[in-house]
Parts: structure tokens; sequence; C-alpha cells
């Protein structure tokens, strides 16, 4: 949801979203993750690096995926520290993670970075699909364009209320797509306020999570 307006010689702009339409990195499978990645540019084989460090990162033992990284490697680099083997606190701690890069992360120029599309709020596995952008239903297994666009269409005029109401939508993918959708929100929501001053392009801005 976007909200504009006016104030003196300024103007402001105001976007709130519903974290539960995004993807939890201390919760979501690995496959959704490589999927986001894999579907914004990242190669596949660079992708499968990210997530599987990112599954190290995170866990608590010092044993690494195939293609991660635990403590060993942390420690090997110029300016070395460790895995937290904790879950992430701040998704900004990602850049830390193995193979991850700021262009991945922030994005660039015209390129969408992944950071838009993660959180650490939702505290769920699944996604809801009431909130979700484009970018985070193509990451669901079974999803193609032509649902995820009837997804969005059919929930701009009411909401979703429950994934049966949807089951036509879904089509064949619907057996894949199940265990990892949902309807309902979490009540936790990122606010983004951009302030301008006359006709300046560039703005101040600031975010807040409510709950």
């Amino acid at each position: 949801t976007s909200y504009s307006g006016i104030i003196g010689d300024g103007r402001y702009t105001v976007r709130i979203t519903d974290e539960s339409g995004k993807i939890d990195i201390n919760m979501a499978s690995p496959l959704i993750l490589k999927n986001l990645l894999v579907n914004l540019g990242v190669r596949p084989e660079d992708a499968e690096t990210i997530v599987d460090s990112i599954m190290d990162w995170k866990d608590p033992d010092d044993l690494h995926r195939l293609h991660g990284a635990e403590s060993d490697y942390y420690r090997s680099l110029p300016h070395p520290y460790v895995a937290k083997d904790a879950n992430f606190t701040t998704l900004e701690e990602l850049i830390l993670v193995k193979g991850m890069t700021p262009e991945i992360l922030y994005g660039g120029g015209e390129k969408k970075g992944i950071i838009d599309f993660l959180t650490i709020n939702s505290k769920r596995s699944v996604i809801n699909i009431n909130a979700a952008p484009k970018e985070v239903l193509m990451a669901i297994p079974g999803m193609s364009s032509e649902i995820a666009d009837g997804i969005i269409s059919y929930r701009e005029s009411k909401e979703i209320k429950s994934l049966q109401e949807v089951r036509g939508l879904l089509g064949e993918g619907a057996t894949l797509m199940l265990p990892f959708v949902s309807t309902g929100g979490s009540n936790i929501f990122t606010i983004d306020a951009v302030g301008f001053k006359g006709s300046e392009k560039k703005g101040f801005s600031i975010r807040a999570t409510v709950m």
C-alpha cells in the first residue's frame, strides 16, 4: 500500500509492506531462497553457494554443506571473522555470507536486490500470497508467471481467504505450492517514508518496522 502527499514546498511518499509477504531468511526453505536468487539474475551455481552458506551461517554446528561455508572459511579471509551459528538479526548481515555481494543484496541501476524481498520478522516458513510481490510469488515451487499474475489480479478485488478459494488459479502446480504458502498475515509491517524538498528528485528516507 502506497500513499503520497504535499506538505508546504515539499512532498512525501509512504509505503506500508506486510512482512508476511516476504521470505524470512531464518525460516524459509532453501529452495525458495535459491529460486529468488536465480530469478533475479544470479547464476545457479552462485545461488547454490549463497543458499548453502546462509544455512551454514545460522545453524549451530561447524559442518558445512556442499557449497557452503563455516568459520574455517571466514577465518581465511583477509579480514577474518567467524560464522554466527545463530539466526540472522538483520538483513544487512547477509553481506558477510560467502558468495554474497553488494550488487546481489542491494541491487544497482535497474537491477533489484534481494533485500527488498526478504525479512527476519515474519517468523514463518510460509508466504502470504495476499501480500507477496510477484518476485516472491515466482520463488514458490510450481509457480509460473501466468499463475502469479492471476493471483495478483484476483487479490486486487478481494482478499484471498483460503487456499481452496484459488486452487483453480494454482492449476497443476498446486500440490507443489501448498506447503510453502498461506493466506494469513503476520501483523508485522514495514513503513518506508521518503520526504522530498521542492522539486528535488533525491529525498530523505526512514524505515520502521511495527508489530
